[in-house]
């Protein structure tokens, strides 16, 4: 696998993201996710993610993808805490604008938190749950080196059945002792 990530930089996410925010929201970049949030729902996820910056790293984060050498910002990525099937982990999720689409950049920057999830040391794998029909975004998940899990059932946004493959990443970071 090629882990070359010098294609992006990863900058934690600020209150100067919230256009970037708005124009990740729109139908064509979530449609496999129930299609766009109102203002209001923008804003509570916009403070969200700046509180994750903010916080213990170790929580997880939220980050804004730098394309290089340009240095123009084309999407968001992310992990954060979560328990599946009993076991603490890491789940991650990204979206890349329409005009940077296509060109490796969401595998890039997979990669790049791959990293950053690895030196939190505290969680043993990072999961991605992708729309069964996101192609691209199933795409990702196995060139950035996770393994299929099979699919799953979700609700997401609350009240929306879909179903997902589950993929997860080893993060090589033995489970904590309690």
């Amino acid at each position: 696998m090629d882990d070359d990530t010098s294609r992006v930089r990863l900058e934690p996410w600020s209150e100067e993201d919230a256009g970037l925010l708005r124009a990740l929201n729109a139908p064509e970049l979530t449609a496999h996710l129930g299609g766009p949030e109102t203002g209001e729902q923008l804003a509570r996820r916009h403070r969200r993610y700046v509180a994750m910056s903010a916080a213990d790293p170790g929580a997880g984060r939220m980050f804004r993808i730098v394309l290089l050498p340009e240095g123009t910002v084309v999407g968001s990525i992310g992990f954060w805490a979560q328990t599946w099937d009993g076991e603490p982990v890491y789940e991650t999720g990204w979206t890349v604008l329409p005009g940077f689409q296509g060109r490796g950049v969401a595998t890039s920057a997979t990669r790049a938190v791959i990293a950053e999830a690895r030196a939190t040391g505290l969680r043993r794998h990072l999961h991605a749950f992708p729309s069964s029909d996101n192609a691209a975004s199933n795409a990702v998940c196995r060139k950035a080196g996770f393994e299929p899990r099979g699919e799953r059932d979700f609700e997401y946004p609350p009240g929306r059945p879909m179903r997902c493959n589950d993929w997860r990443l080893d993060l090589g970071v033995p489970l904590q002792e309690a």
